[in-house]
């Protein structure tokens, strides 16, 4: 199972660590962090050295009721961290966290390597037909509306059912534009509630009728300072604790915020499958 990222084949028979660096100033856990190129790119390095295969960037919040941002601006937030990166690491395979096709678009010939879209296609009608074009990776994530919206939007009369529908009539239109190389993400957190999330990470191994690596990303979320009635500076553990049940259930890519211990994680994994 691989991905062709600028040329490289990436294997994700062995799961991979995504490393989440956001430009944006109201994002859950590390909105506003980083305040200058210094600080970027010393974010950017630990990651990397710490084991991350993908870094990936975005410049809209996507937390719940998160505020309109135009493109112009993120744009402005995301090009040039694209380019700095680069400049500096210029071995680093790059997601962009978007919806938007344009900034996709711009992102990947700016050098970023993967598309990862929290709408799969659902928010830009030309975002699927760009990704084809630019022939990279497309991480599609499963969300109804937008992340205004999504929080009431949780009525499902079967969620894995649903999902997998969801999936299905994407991909196929994925396919018909020739991407070849595609990786889902289930979307905990968006548009699903508390409860809704653990059926997901219970029966995440059913996601895998899709012929696709999966990507699950846990990293802090409410579903776990919420059960545990915390904060997200405080679900580190949580996280961790999660992970690992992503791992066991066919998760082939962690997206943390907290790439040392993920990658303790799947080497712990590892070492259970080996044995």
């Amino acid at each position: 199972m691989t991905i062709n990222c600028k040329g490289q084949l990436i294997d994700l028979s062995r799961p991979k660590v995504m490393g989440i660096f956001n430009v944006t100033p109201d994002s859950f856990y590390d909105g506003g962090r980083y305040k200058d190129a210094n600080d970027i790119l010393k974010q950017v390095e630990l990651m990397l050295n710490e084991g991350a295969t993908f870094i990936d960037i975005g410049g809209y919040s996507s937390k719940p009721g998160a505020d309109f941002v135009s493109e112009a601006e993120e744009l402005q937030r995301v090009v040039p961290v694209v380019e700095l990166i680069l400049k500096n690491f210029p071995e680093t395979l790059i997601s962009i966290d978007t919806f938007r096709s344009k900034v996709a678009k711009k992102t990947i010939e700016a050098g970023a390597a993967l598309v990862n879209d929290i709408s799969a296609g659902k928010l830009d009608q030309k975002m699927i037909e760009t990704v084809g074009k630019l022939s990279v990776p497309y991480i599609m994530m499963h969300m109804r509306g937008n992340p205004k919206t999504m929080q009431q939007q949780t009525d499902y009369d079967d969620l894995l059912k649903a999902i997998i529908s969801y999936f299905g009539e994407q991909i196929s239109k994925a396919h018909e534009i020739k991407i070849n190389d595609i990786i889902i993400d289930p979307g905990f957190g968006f548009a699903k509630t508390l409860e809704q999330n653990y059926t997901l990470l219970k029966h995440l191994d059913l996601l895998k009728i899709t012929d696709k690596p999966i990507l699950a990303g846990i990293s802090r979320k409410s579903m776990i300072y919420k059960a545990l009635n915390t904060t997200a500076k405080e679900a580190l553990n949580g996280t961790t604790a999660l992970n690992m049940i992503a791992l066991e259930n066919g998760a082939s890519i962690l997206r943390v915020h907290d790439v040392k211990e993920a990658m303790e994680c799947i080497t712990l994994f590892n070492q259970l499958k080996s044995n």
